[in-house]
């Protein structure tokens, strides 16, 4: 345990300094603003999100207003997101849950946060680090895939990956480790074709050369910036 710890610490150091700006990927102000968007993120980019929440939040800036619009304008706002009935739902009912029963304010702890609709244990980890600075995994698609990938663990189930990459890495690292981590999976190891050869921890990497080309100017080919 202590040799994949110190492996996982070096990779880790490794990215960090290749991603130094690596931070959530969702536009917010504030930790409402931030729920919200997280919620309507699921099958979804950061990118396409983007572009309805400076809409939205300027027709429902409150979680007041949020609850109160009409449900066919919400609808129409949120379209783009996918899934927008069922997103329209969970964020107006996340609006309501905040004014009833944490009179309008977004709760800080995780066992709180996943009592809200929509909200899981990702999205909660994902609001507790990025809008009050509390440590956590965000155990997302790209951070099951890199963990895997790279020995950080062996589950496919989100919650087992978060305690085991709780146990790698000190707490106060835990919200980076996800960013930097979602930020390479982005960049580099994608899913179906990665960068190996491009890639700044293929010295430790179990994986290298499984997932994508070795030769260097193929694989920088394939790197997204």
């Amino acid at each position: 345990m202590n040799a994949l710890r110190e492996r996982a610490q070096a990779m880790f150091a490794v990215l960090h300094a290749t991603y130094p700006d690596a931070r959530c990927g969702l536009d917010f102000d504030g930790p409402f603003q931030l729920v919200v968007a997280t919620v309507l993120s699921a099958q979804s980019t950061d990118k396409g999100v983007n572009k309805v929440t400076p809409t939205l939040f300027a027709r429902c800036p409150t979680p007041e207003t949020l609850a109160a619009i009409d449900r066919i304008e919400l609808e129409e706002i949120i379209h783009s997101t996918g899934a927008y009935r069922n997103k329209a739902a969970s964020i107006q009912g996340l609006a309501e849950h905040l004014i009833e029963r944490f009179t309008s304010r977004v709760p800080q702890t995780l066992e709180e946060l996943t009592t809200l609709p929509g909200v899981g244990r990702k999205t909660a980890n994902v609001v507790l680090g990025h809008a009050f600075g509390i440590p956590g995994i965000t155990a997302d698609t790209h951070v099951l895939r890199l963990s895997k990938r790279m020995g950080w663990s062996t589950s496919d189930k989100p919650e087992q990956v978060e305690t085991d990459l709780n146990a790698l890495f000190q707490q106060t690292d835990w919200t980076v480790v996800s960013d930097v981590t979602i930020w390479h999976g982005r960049r580099r190891c994608h899913a179906k074709k990665a960068a190996c050869g491009a890639c700044p921890v293929a010295a430790t990497c179990p994986s290298f050369g499984l997932f994508g080309p070795t030769d260097e100017a193929e694989a920088a080919k394939l790197v997204k910036e």
